[in-house]
């Protein structure tokens, strides 16, 4: 995989693919600018040494068709804020005065076409998008890691049709930073997965059962996993149709001699809709009308220990309903637990990057993925579709 750094972009007409995909407030402003900010180390890298820059993403889910309200004007304005000099907007993705704008750009000057998914071929790969793209383009740089796991015009194909292919600044970044978790991480390594949907989480768990000391599990992808032991669990979230799965892991987990570890005691509710924790519930079986929605004191202490003799940590998902803040404490909790540690700290996933921010501990953490989706596909696989296609082009 080629590096920004390792090319002549002076002259050169860069497609710059970044993560741009903020969200906005009903007015149209945007409400986070984290992930702009995130791509100004490769965006001001390729103006200041002359590039005429062509940046591209996408924002929310269009469905391959044109959406005002996700529009990607509102960045435009906050990128020409941010980078100190103006970025042109392009009305559309490709076509003449698309081309036309690329044509007419000057070293050191920005453009910013419209939301990529307005255009049914990006997220179906569409070869005939993919070369219109590349129309003019000198230099392909992918800085979007959130978006590369996933096989679209702007991220994969366009890739066959430019003569040169490298990776930007948050890119690398990323990479270098979850390979320290997966190749050779050091250990005691320990792994937090939380979050409702145990389907997203099995293929990690598989890598992980190969690397990791300890598992510790929270959210609602426990009481799956409580299931599969034949625990009863009340009104909790369950995925009845992962049970044989989660037995599946279970017994490789005990194996391989990997402790996986579940909650001890959760914080119970009738409804999260409530608020209200009805009580504190060690053992089993669990009430029948109520619900676990959080991890309780017993497991934070427990999980907090094992995390304190961690040297390396990778985590993904809340351990509880963190949207809630009545069961939000034990994410919080296990939040500071992971800033107090010396391990080398890897965290993915937007609830678990909200616990940090949260718990103001954000600073304390060795890396904060961009990508939640993508953070755990390459933990899964070790590569992502876009991190092949330059690879491949390299």
């Amino acid at each position: 995989m080629r590096f920004i750094e390792d090319l002549d972009v002076k002259g050169k007409t860069v497609f710059l693919r970044v993560d741009f995909n903020v969200p906005l407030n009903d007015d149209g402003t945007i409400r986070n600018d984290k992930r702009i900010k995130a791509s100004l180390p490769a965006i001001t890298y390729l103006l200041g040494r002359g590039a005429k820059l062509v940046l591209a993403s996408h924002l929310g889910r269009p469905k391959g068709k044109p959406d005002p309200k996700m529009s990607l004007k509102p960045v435009a304005t906050r990128l020409a804020e941010l980078i100190g000099r103006d970025v042109m907007f392009a009305p559309d993705l490709v076509g003449p005065e698309v081309e036309s704008l690329k044509a007419g750009l000057k070293e050191g000057q920005a453009l910013l076409l419209e939301n990529v998914r307005f255009h049914p071929g990006e997220t179906k790969n569409d070869p005939a998008l993919s070369k219109a793209l590349a129309q003019g383009i000198d230099i392909f740089v992918n800085d979007a890691f959130g978006s590369s796991h996933r096989a679209h015009a702007s991220v994969v194909g366009i890739v066959d049709f430019v003569p040169i292919a490298a990776a930007g600044y948050l890119m690398k970044k990323e990479v270098d930073n979850l390979r320290k978790a997966i190749v050779n991480p050091a250990k005691p390594f320990v792994a937090i997965l939380g979050g409702a949907k145990t389907e997203d989480k099995i293929p990690v768990i598989e890598t992980l059962l190969a690397k990791a000391d300890t598992i510790l599990i929270g959210g609602a992808m426990a009481y799956t996993f409580f299931l599969a032991q034949g625990r009863a669990v009340g009104a909790s979230l369950v995925e009845p149709d992962k049970v044989e799965i989660a037995k599946g892991i279970l017994k490789k987990a005990e194996e391989k001699g990997v402790r996986f570890l579940l909650p001890l005691d959760n914080l119970m509710t009738k409804s999260i809709a409530s608020g209200v924790v009805e009580r504190v519930q060690e053992g089993f079986p669990f009430p029948a009308d109520l619900m676990g929605v959080d991890i309780g004191p017993k497991t934070i202490a427990l999980y907090s220990e094992v995390i304190a003799k961690a040297k390396t940590i990778f985590w993904n998902g809340p351990l509880g309903v963190f949207e809630t803040p009545a069961f939000a404490q034990g994410t919080i909790k296990i939040a500071e637990a992971v800033a107090a540690s010396s391990a080398v700290s890897i965290i993915g996933g937007g609830d678990s990057i909200a616990a940090v921010d949260k718990a103001g501990v954000s600073a304390k953490i060795t890396h904060i993925s961009t990508g939640g989706g993508a953070s755990l596909e390459f933990v899964a696989n070790q590569t992502l579709p876009g991190i092949e296609a330059l690879d491949k082009k390299a």
